[in-house]
């Protein structure tokens, strides 16, 4: 049985990591772009940004609705990645426990 479900928990584990990295890597280019370091009239930025929106607004939008943004402040991507950072260690240790 171990045999069956291991790859399907490894590709489960490495899609939450890859997602977790799309989360990280929206925000740190909203920054990026809130500071100046790069500009949203950039063809290639604005694409880059449109993708990575596209994959996490629905997501946040969800969280949102849970808990609202605070004094302007959006937590949602901070919620987001704790809690695909505590599915993906909850895995690991199921993958150990199990195989």
């Amino acid at each position: 049985m171990g045999i069956i479900l291991e790859p399907f928990v490894y590709i489960i584990s490495l899609v939450i990591d890859i997602y977790l990295n799309v989360v990280v890597l929206e925000v740190v280019l909203n920054w990026l772009i809130y500071f100046g370091v790069l500009k949203v009239n950039n063809r290639v930025v604005a694409k880059v940004m449109d993708a990575l929106e596209a994959l996490t607004q629905p997501v946040y939008a969800k969280i949102r609705t849970k808990i609202p943004p605070l004094n302007g402040i959006d937590f949602s991507p901070f919620i987001l990645a704790l809690f695909l950072l505590l599915l993906g260690r909850l895995l690991n240790r199921i993958m150990w426990l199990l195989f």
